[in-house]
């Protein structure tokens, strides 16, 4: 990516109106851009990080076994009213329209409803289950506040997993894989020390489900926190009974402010019996289809972790998921231009993602915008090194530069090898 030929522009300042420090940022970095409270585009960089939390989530969901689909938003009245989520008293989040015919219409805020209608014409038998599917989609959602940037969004982009199991026990077994997995992505985007598995509330879904609470000053939520047990639990469920059915105890928990990142939901048989979902077992017996799922916030990831991962200077990008690996910009005249197109060629053509600052400007506001994108390797090509065949290469999180050669350079930035910020 050639900055002078992209969309990217970066602001010394952000938005008057716009109050979180994530959206303070990516709006700053040139990674989204504001439309609307609770609506933003993702520019090029921007959808990048997407993207590459998109992989590290689809790898850990296909490990699963389960497989991905793409559902449509629009959503029909008909299957929400059999299980009376339709209802804007107990689902107050709705934004619901109507076709030309009067028809109404709701936009998805989420999908058991929908996947129980298409699993009524697929399962037939115990021998279709168990299964698991998975989407990656818009969801709208009409928040009351919206103040959070993408962390809380009216339209935001989810992941969310519907497993379908023949018994209690089946579900089970795959929803205590499906945590494990949950902590793996968190692991891989560089949230996991800091997110731990929250007993909650199920709120519209179910009585109670397991929350991933990631801890951080910004967050909405408040929960009590058994570090050495790594679990949590959600202060709209906290209570003497919860503790102890949990095996916690209060002289052992710390009150932190968290930000959710996922949640999965055990709706058992609820759902099957509510919308005529059934199977027959190998007996002939018709038995009714058990429901899990699972969602995790993608761009609300995004916006937790421009939260966590910043400094004075700007965001601090974990490796796993930055929108590129360098950020490669010239000092001086011709030579360390042509020197640099070079460079830039050669880390392309080895599989390097690389932001080539190649702009007419001047080198501090290069400097300037390398620590505020938060690109993990800043590579300056310089007279004073080039004609030793050196570049000048410096950690995103560390101040302290080298000079390295071309293959140098290579080795290092695919080895992962980056100190991150505290």
């Amino acid at each position: 990516m050639r900055l002078s030929q992209n969309i990217t522009k970066t602001l010394k300042d952000a938005p008057a109106d716009e109050q979180a420090t994530n959206a303070k940022l990516l709006i700053r970095g040139g990674f989204i851009h504001k439309e609307m409270a609770g609506a933003y585009s993702y520019l090029p960089l921007g959808l990048q990080v997407i993207e590459n939390i998109k992989t590290v989530v689809r790898e850990e969901m296909n490990a699963l076994g389960a497989s991905e689909l793409l559902m449509t938003s629009l959503q029909a009245k008909d299957s929400w009213v059999i299980s009376g989520r339709w209802s804007d008293e107990l689902v107050d989040i709705w934004f619901k329209s109507q076709l030309k015919n009067g028809t109404e219409v709701g936009f998805g805020w989420s999908h058991e409803e929908p996947i129980m209608m298409m699993a009524k014409s697929l399962v037939k038998s115990y021998r279709d289950l168990p299964i698991s599917v998975y989407q990656f989609q818009t969801k709208f959602r009409n928040e009351l506040r919206a103040k959070s940037g993408i962390m809380r969004g009216r339209e935001f982009i989810m992941k969310d997993m519907y497993a379908f199991s023949r018994s209690a026990d089946e579900l089970n077994e795959f929803y205590e894989r499906t945590k494990e997995a949950y902590l793996k992505v968190y692991k891989r985007i560089g949230l996991g020390d800091n997110t731990f598995v929250t007993f909650a509330s199920g709120g519209s879904f179910t009585q109670f489900s397991h929350e991933f609470q990631t801890v951080t000053d910004s967050g909405e939520d408040t929960i009590y926190l058994d570090r050495s047990k790594r679990l949590a639990v959600n202060e709209e469920v906290y209570n003497d009974e919860i503790l102890a059915q949990l095996g916690m105890k209060k002289d052992h928990l710390e009150k932190v402010k968290a930000a959710e990142v996922g949640n999965i939901f055990n709706f058992g048989s609820i759902k099957g019996e509510q919308m005529d979902v059934y199977f027959n077992d190998q007996s002939g017996q018709r038995q009714p289809v058990y429901l899990s799922s699972y969602g995790i916030g993608v761009s609300r990831l995004m916006g937790v972790i421009a939260e966590h991962f910043n400094d004075q200077r700007g965001l601090i990008w974990p490796t796993n998921i930055a929108p590129a690996m360098v950020y490669l910009l010239a000092i001086g005249n011709s030579k360390t231009i042509e020197a640099a197109d070079k460079l830039y060629n050669i880390l392309t053509a080895r599989g390097v993602a690389v932001i080539y600052d190649d702009r007419d400007v001047r080198p501090g506001e290069k400097f300037s915008d390398a620590d505020l994108m938060g690109i993990p390797w800043r590579v300056v090509v310089s007279e004073q090194f080039i004609k030793n065949g050196l570049y000048e290469v410096k950690s995103r999180s560390n101040n302290t530069p080298q000079q390295l050669r071309a293959d140098a350079l290579i080795k290092l930035v695919k080895s992962g090898n980056l100190k991150r910020a505290s």
